[in-house]
């Protein structure tokens, strides 16, 4: 896959992850959501920082110390500090995401 907008699928039971790049402390991925959210009362806590950026469609991103999730839209993006933990409450029908996932020291 040479363009992130490639091989889009309509509909999906599962997200897809494709990683187009790794390096030590460095990976990013390609995610296509088609209506998915995480599981009730999971919650993703990574070691590695995550920097994601919505390309297309809509998402909610909830944040454990955060009251209400985060609408996000095409063009709208977020850093993840490691260890802070977060959830997909929602998505649309298709939604495209770019996620950087990187080593860091935490201050």
């Amino acid at each position: 896959m040479l363009n992130l907008f490639a091989d889009l699928p309509a509909d999906c039971a599962a997200e897809q992850f494709v990683e187009l790049l790794s390096r030590p402390g460095l990976r990013i991925e390609r995610i296509v959501s088609t209506g998915q959210a995480s599981p009730p009362g999971f919650w993703y806590d990574q070691a590695q920082a995550e920097w994601v950026l919505l390309l297309q469609g809509e998402a909610r991103l909830a944040f454990e110390d955060e009251a209400a999730p985060r609408l996000l839209k095409a063009g709208d993006y977020v850093d993840i500090a490691p260890h802070r933990r977060h959830r997909v409450e929602s998505t649309v029908a298709l939604t495209l995401w770019l996620a950087v996932y990187y080593d860091c020291k935490e201050s």
